[in-house]
């Protein structure tokens, strides 16, 4: 029995892409063994057991990019997490690593890498994370979700880049129908999705409280994820059939069915599923994401046509009126927007994924 490791995690971003892959090639060959490795203090460590997923988490943490005085344990760690690795990887001898982002990727990606085992990075943003340049080099190919990553890696990787877009479940038009009926919307009322992505965003939903308390949202109808830690700060908001104020959107889908524009983060699965559905959005990027990552995402999809980039600084109540405003205003501009989302969207990326996973494991298996 073959065997694929998919090494990812710490958000959901990381980490639904690796699920999206192993669904894909699941359909394709149902006998092929799926290990996901994670780490400890990730999303992964309460999703994978609540999903029943095989896998394996290693004790990791970030490095600290501004406070550096809080990388002192590192050295010790470092040791401690390779030592782990490559006795997991002698127990379950993998015929293919993939790596999809997150604390644990690079590690275990690079320590098969070194072992000759096939491997393979995932890489969502427009600027290609340092996880994804250190490894670069060393794995046999590189997945894009965007060309535009391919300029940002080192130079003798490129040609072993492809793009295949992220992977998504494809956007499935008969789910709106049975999505409006589960939120009791009405058909003749936009529908606003605002999400803070799998963990949600505490500044995002201070200004969206403060925009409704202001008379927002009127003539709309709204989905807002909030995020589980921060959902009780914003539970009394919850006025259905109209405004959905809950802690986590499962599945995601429902709510994209249903979306006229949405307020969101910029991480790119966030991006994938707005250009596959063709929702016009107001992007926020993160601040605090490593490297500035997601600017250069919303700064592309609003070079796109599908987006706005909206800088979180500049985010207030009365701006967010103004924006939503004048993209639901114009009929003509929203199906604009919703034209460029299309043209940007690649929804079948993890049918594509697997079989380039599948061709990696089996050299035999003719082109893709």
């Amino acid at each position: 029995m073959s065997t694929i490791v998919f090494a990812g995690g710490g958000t959901g971003g990381h980490l639904f892409p690796a699920l999206a892959i192993g669904r894909a090639i699941r359909a394709i060959d149902p006998s092929l063994r799926q290990l996901h490795a994670g780490a400890a203090r990730g999303v992964e460590a309460t999703l994978l057991p609540a999903r029943g997923v095989p896998h394996r988490l290693f004790p990791f943490q970030p490095l600290h990019r501004q406070q550096w005085w809080r990388n002192v344990s590192w050295p010790r760690l470092a040791t401690r997490l390779v030592r782990e690795i490559d006795q997991w990887l002698d127990e379950i001898d993998p015929d293919l690593v993939v790596g999809t982002g997150g604390y644990v990727s690079a590690p275990v990606v690079w320590r098969a890498a070194r072992r000759s085992i096939p491997t393979a990075i995932l890489e969502l943003d427009v600027h290609p994370g340092l996880a994804t340049r250190l490894v670069a080099s060393r794995v046999d190919e590189i997945w894009l979700a965007t060309e535009a990553s391919r300029a940002g890696l080192p130079a003798m990787s490129r040609g072993r880049a492809h793009l295949t877009g992220a992977p998504i479940l494809p956007p499935d038009p008969e789910r709106r129908g049975e999505a409006r009926v589960r939120f009791g919307f009405e058909s003749d009322r936009p529908v606003l999705i605002v999400t803070g992505g799998s963990q949600g965003s505490l500044a995002l939903n201070r200004v969206v409280a403060d925009w409704l308390a202001e008379g927002g949202g009127d003539g709309l109808q709204v989905i807002w994820a909030t995020g589980t830690r921060t959902h009780a700060e914003f539970a009394a908001l919850h006025q259905p059939p109209f405004r959905h104020v809950l802690d986590f959107i499962d599945p995601m889908a429902d709510a994209w069915a249903v979306a006229d524009i949405a307020l969101t983060r910029a991480g790119r699965m966030t991006l994938a599923e707005l250009t596959a559905w063709g929702i016009p959005a107001i992007l926020v990027p993160l601040p605090s994401a490593a490297a500035d990552h997601q600017t250069p995402n919303a700064q592309a999809a609003q070079v796109a046509g599908y987006a706005v980039h909206l800088p979180q600084r500049e985010l207030t109540p009365t701006r967010l009126q103004t924006e939503i405003a004048m993209i639901l205003g114009d009929p003509g501009h929203v199906a604009a927007m919703r034209a460029a989302a299309r043209r940007s969207a690649l929804p079948h990326a993890a049918d594509t994924l697997a079989r380039r996973a599948l061709a990696l494991i089996r050299a035999d298996a003719g082109p893709i």
